[in-house]
């Protein structure tokens, strides 16, 4: 059986990256507001071909201690039960390629093997935290892939930064329109949100 050639991907953002605005940070590089980090950016850093929202199975918990927040981040588990909001960007194969490789702490500029991304499961590229790559099925005839980390359960909860909180927020308001009390009410019923979300 052979595997069709993937020239463009979806990928699946649920965490800061709800934000267009944030997200613009792995395409065209520079420090997002909030982040302790700077960007490379991508190889091809043109927009999106089409950003669209979306839910998908699985749940989420805020976990680890992120060096360019601080506090934790959001960790998605496919084998969760409930439903993650999420946003889904068009990207060329490179552009991808350079996404996940700065979301792995990695330097951009190296393609990967995508054509394993036409296929079902987990592809595991590294040791490190988001170094998972999920395979969630398909849009117009494109993979969905999403970064998690494995084990699901390993980090301990972790409670996010203001920031971080607020640019996911945001996220969701943008990507799927809702209002004050949806985003609240979604973000409290994250594991590891501890008192985070009163000071948001």
């Amino acid at each position: 059986m052979t595997t069709a050639v993937v020239d463009r991907v979806w990928y699946v953002a649920y965490g800061s990256n709800l934000s267009v605005d944030r997200f613009r940070y792995y395409l065209r590089g520079g420090r997002p507001p909030g982040s302790r980090r700077t960007y490379p950016g991508c190889r091809d850093r043109t927009e999106p071909e089409r950003t669209v929202p979306l839910v998908v199975r699985g749940s989420l918990s805020f976990t680890g201690a992120s060096t360019a927040w601080g506090g934790g981040t959001a960790v998605f588990d496919p084998d969760g039960t409930g439903r993650v909001a999420a946003a889904a960007y068009l990207l060329g194969s490179g552009q991808l390629a350079d996404v996940l490789a700065q979301e792995m702490r990695r330097d951009p500029g190296e393609d990967l093997d995508l054509q394993a991304l036409g296929r079902e499961g987990r592809h595991r590229y590294g040791p490190g935290r988001y170094e998972t790559i999920v395979h969630l099925g398909g849009r117009d005839g494109l993979p969905l892939v999403t970064l998690t980390s494995e084990p699901f359960d390993d980090a301990p909860l972790n409670a996010p930064s203001d920031a971080y909180l607020r640019t996911m927020a945001t996220g969701l308001r943008e990507t799927h329109g809702w209002g004050p009390d949806e985003v609240r009410s979604y973000l409290a019923a994250i594991p590891g949100i501890g008192e985070a979300l009163l000071s948001s």
